[in-house]
């Protein structure tokens, strides 16, 4: 009985409540720019004021706070979390709470590279592997992702998936049938963009690389899209010749917007044997 779904609703509803109340006793009048007025006796802002400061009819936040079943819009949940300073994640929260559709978090360039992340780039020794941010700055990669694709020999301001493959002959000119790719490389982007639209750091990216390089204007202006972050591609490698890698991106944290991207040669082939050999000699130095 314990598990029916009116008691499930119920506990919910509960939370809820008590979710919204703990976050309003917490905040100060002066935190949302109201003067402190007399000594109150209860702490926090009231119902009143909340409802207020967020454009919202005070019954129908009351009814919200108290946990009663009731349907609000997310243009009013969003007024709320606004008042009540809630972040990212005590939005979403809140929307669950709440039973409506969880809200897209907001986008961001994240540009630190955790510390454990960061070993698992140093345990994969012979697989070209980095971590890229939202905007495809690459953030860290291991010592086969610099001897595939050179990112050490680059200035910092230029180690960007998207310029590199794009404005930088010294890695497309090593893509076997790289006009074929760049369409799928774009269309990749730009489910990433969509996250982030007003990016002041999006949007110079795309400006720059309109300018200098026609190839992704004329792509960029077609506005494909989709999600696939895996397949084939092959590179010219200094020393051994074309390899055939297979590489697939995840997720390693999704709230910072980081992903994994992680190449493997393909087995059975000479020229994976010579690449993994050759990284089997390779000074840890090269990783970043």
């Amino acid at each position: 009985m314990s598990d029916m779904p009116g008691n499930r609703l119920d506990r919910t509803r509960a939370e809820l409540a008590d979710f919204l109340r703990r976050r309003r006793e917490s905040l100060s009048p002066l935190d949302v720019g109201l003067p402190a007025g007399k000594r109150r006796r209860t702490p926090g802002l009231r119902r009143e004021e909340v409802a207020a400061l967020a454009g919202v009819g005070i019954t129908w936040y009351t009814w919200l706070e108290q946990g009663r079943a009731i349907s609000v819009s997310s243009a009013f949940l969003d007024n709320v979390a606004r008042v009540l300073m809630l972040d990212e994640i005590e939005r979403r929260h809140l929307f669950l709470l709440a039973h409506q559709r969880p809200p897209a978090m907001t986008g961001q360039a994240w540009c630190e590279l955790p510390p454990l992340v960061r070993r698992l780039l140093d345990d994969l020794t012979l697989r070209p592997a980095y971590v890229a941010n939202l905007r495809w700055d690459v953030t860290g990669w291991n010592a086969a992702a610099a001897r595939l694709f050179g990112f050490a020999e680059r200035d910092p301001s230029e180690r960007n998936m998207l310029w590199m493959l794009f404005a930088d002959d010294r890695l497309n000119s090593r893509i076997a049938k790289w006009e074929l790719q760049a369409p799928q490389v774009l269309a990749s982007f730009r489910r990433d963009f969509a996250q982030a639209p007003q990016d002041e750091g999006m949007l110079a990216l795309v400006a720059a690389l309109e300018r200098v390089s026609p190839t992704f204007k004329t792509l960029w202006n077609r506005h494909d899209v989709h999600g696939r972050c895996d397949g084939r591609r092959s590179f010219l490698v200094d020393g051994i010749g074309p390899v055939v890698f297979a590489h697939s991106s995840f997720i390693v944290d999704q709230e910072k917007h980081l992903r994994l991207v992680y190449y493997a040669a393909e087995a059975d082939h000479d020229s994976s044997a010579a690449f993994e050999a050759a990284m089997r000699q390779e000074p840890a130095r090269s990783a970043g």
